[in-house]
């Protein structure tokens, strides 16, 4: 799981060992990005404003978890969802921009390393998705 930017810099990442719902790892996934303090008098943690997914993360509960967090969920709801709680159809406006993440995890998907798993250690293979991601965003910055 990446979470990344609006210009699609990666922020962080979750790894884990087999393949759950995405929507189980969204918890872990954010408390696991280091948010920077802001300068000034108020010092609180900078959040994102808003967290756009694709279908796989409708879940009522994914959703309540963002608004807890004061996030502001951008999740089109599937078609068995009748009841799609915090759900504003004139913010899924935003969900176009969804290429963003799909580019990150692209660019996350240049280093062959990461394609095919060679490493059986799961700390090798964290540090090598970390040390991808500080290239992307050494690349992103420097330009």
């Amino acid at each position: 799981m990446v979470l990344a930017d609006g210009a699609g810099t990666p922020l962080g990442v979750h790894l884990e060992a087999a393949p759950p719902a995405e929507v189980k790892l969204l918890e872990a996934t954010l408390k696991g990005v280091k948010m920077k303090k802001r300068r000034g008098k108020h010092r609180r943690p900078h959040k994102p404003e808003r967290l756009i997914g694709d279908r796989a993360y409708d879940s009522n509960p994914a959703r309540l978890l963002l608004v807890k967090r004061e996030i502001e969920p951008i999740i089109p709801k599937r078609k068995n969802n009748q009841v799609a709680t915090h759900q504003d159809g004139r913010k899924l406006r935003r969900y176009k921009r969804r290429w963003i993440i799909e580019r990150t995890n692209s660019w996350l998907q240049n280093f062959r390393r990461l394609v095919v798993r060679y490493e059986r250690k799961a700390k090798n293979f964290e540090a090598l998705v970390h040390m991808a991601c500080a290239l992307i965003t050494l690349k992103r910055v420097l330009g």
